[in-house]
């Protein structure tokens, strides 16, 4: 582990420090960290490096809109090869939140969280994706079967 050292004005220091406590972190070096991950992650995005993801997907919609919940379960299934799962909340006598988790392509997940967000009816579409790398594929003992585990990239 490398240490870095930095000067910052002090309005600033006091304004993260205020970060650093609200976000309850135990102290700054974590904050800095997650800081610098997230911004890396952004950077690597917007410049198309990155081939795969996980994602989650949330949004809300309003569910007495006509025929939404049918077209978002067709282009769920129309995408399977991306959904791993979804959870699906009643919020109230007419709105629901919906979570999908996704892995895949990080262009084909883009595209697929656009479309659902952009359906009439969807509102607070949010996704949260996390660039991938393969890490091994290995069997555990006489299991019968092998899988691969995706390893963050930072």
């Amino acid at each position: 582990m490398q240490r870095l050292t930095i000067s910052i004005d002090d309005a600033l220091a006091e304004a993260f420090d205020r970060y650093v406590k609200e976000r309850g972190y135990e102290n700054r070096s974590e904050a800095v960290r997650d800081l610098i991950r997230d911004r890396l992650e952004d950077l690597k995005q917007m410049a198309g490096h990155g081939n795969q993801c996980v994602a989650s997907l949330s949004y809300v919609f309003d569910h007495h809109q006509r025929t939404l919940a049918e077209r978002l379960a067709t282009k769920q299934h129309a995408h399977h090869d991306l959904t791993v799962a979804s959870m699906h909340v009643h919020l109230d006598h007419e709105n629901c939140l919906e979570t999908v988790v996704l892995q895949g392509n990080t262009r084909d997940v883009q595209a697929f969280a656009a479309a659902i967000t952009a359906e009439p009816g969807v509102r607070h579409g949010n996704l949260n994706l996390v660039t991938v790398e393969s890490a091994d594929k290995h069997s555990h003992g006489g299991r019968g079967h092998s899988h691969k585990h995706l390893k963050p990239t930072y």
